[in-house]
C-alpha cells in the first residue's frame, strides 16, 4: 500500500506512476542467465546470482542490485539445459524466422517457481553486476568473440569459461536507493585494485582534483575471484574493506545463501 501511495499519489516516478499493470504473482529464487547470439549461434554465459535488496538478509528497499556471484552451486545443471531449450533458444529462433535476427548479449532473469521455470525479463545487455562477477572468469580473448558474435561467427570461436569462482561487492553511499550524497572522497582504491585476484568496477564515481569522489548511488563494483565460492567472497570482502568514504554502504552476505550448508 505505502509503494502504490509512492508511485500513485506521491509520483516519486512522476506520470509513469499514472496507471498501473497488475501482473500474476511469482515466487522462489531468481538467476541470470546471460548468452552470446549471434542471429542463430546461442552460447551460455556462467549462471549467476544477484542481490537485489539493500540490507543484509534481503531486507530494505529493491535497489539495481548490491552484488552478484558465479557460478550458482545451488542450481543443477539440468535446470540451465531447460532454461536454454525452453527460454532462450526459442526466442532467438522466433527473431530469426521473423527476419529479425538478433545479435548481441540477451539477458534472461529467471524465476524457479513451485510450477517451473519462468521468464521475468529479457535485456539486450550485460547485466549489472552480474557482468562483474562472470567476465573475470573468462579464460578467451573478450575482443574475438564479441568480433564473432556482431559477424555471425560465434560457432567458430572458443568461449571457454575458468571453473574458478568469483564474487562481486557493490559499495554504494549512503541512503541508496533513496537519497543520497555526491562528491565524497574515496580513498584506498589503489591498494585495493593491486590486490591479486580482485578487480574494482567504477560505476559511479568522477574525477576531482587528482582524486577520486562519488557520483552515484551504486559507486564500486569490487569483485574477488578464488578456487571455491568462500576463497573468492573472502577476497572481495579483504579488498573492500581497504575502501572507504564517508557514509559509504554494502551488504555483508553476498554470496551467503550459496555458502549456507544445504540442510541450514
Amino acid at each position: 500500500h505505502r509503494a502504490v501511495d509512492l508511485i500513485m499519489r506521491e509520483r516519486c516516478f512522476g506520470e509513469a506512476g499514472a496507471r498501473l499493470v497488475i501482473e500474476e504473482c511469482m515466487t522462489g529464487p531468481e538467476v541470470s542467465v546471460m548468452a552470446l547470439v549471434d542471429g542463430e549461434t546461442v552460447k551460455l554465459l556462467p549462471v549467476s546470482q544477484d542481490h537485489k535488496r539493500a540490507l543484509d538478509g534481503d531486507a530494505g528497499l529493491n535497489t539495481g542490485g548490491m552484488g552478484a556471484y558465479s557460478p550458482v552451486p545451488q542450481i543443477p545443471a539440468s535446470l540451465i539445459d531447460e532454461i536454454l531449450a525452453t527460454c532462450l533458444q526459442p526466442t532467438v529462433n522466433a527473431l530469426a524466422e521473423r527476419a529479425a535476427p538478433y545479435c548481441g548479449v540477451l539477458y534472461g532473469g529467471y524465476m524457479l517457481t513451485p510450477d517451473g521455470v519462468r521468464t521475468l525479463e529479457y535485456n539486450c545487455r550485460f547485466g549489472d553486476p552480474e557482468t562483474q562477477a562472470i567476465l573475470p572468469l573468462l579464460s578467451g580473448d573478450f575482443g574475438e568473440i564479441c568480433h564473432a558474435t556482431a559477424t555471425g561467427r560465434l560457432s567458430e570461436v572458443d568461449v571457454s569459461w575458468s571453473e574458478r569462482a568469483a564474487v562481486c561487492v557493490v559499495m554504494a553511499s549512503g541512503g541508496y536507493p533513496e537519497s543520497y550524497r555526491t562528491g565524497l572522497r574515496i580513498s584506498g582504491l589503489d591498494e585495493a585494485a593491486a590486490m591479486a585476484d580482485v578487480v574494482v568496477f567504477h560505476a559511479g564515481t568522477k574525477a576531482a582534483d587528482g582524486d577520486v569522489a562519488t557520483a552515484g548511488g551504486r559507486v564500486l563494483g569490487v569483485t574477488g575471484t578464488g578456487d571455491s565460492l568462500p576463497a573468492a567472497a573472502a577476497r572481495a570482502y579483504e579488498a573492500v574493506a581497504r575502501i572507504t568514504w564517508e557514509d559509504c554502504h554494502y551488504r555483508h552476505d553476498i554470496a551467503a545463501q550459496a555458502l549456507r550448508p544445504a540442510n541450514a
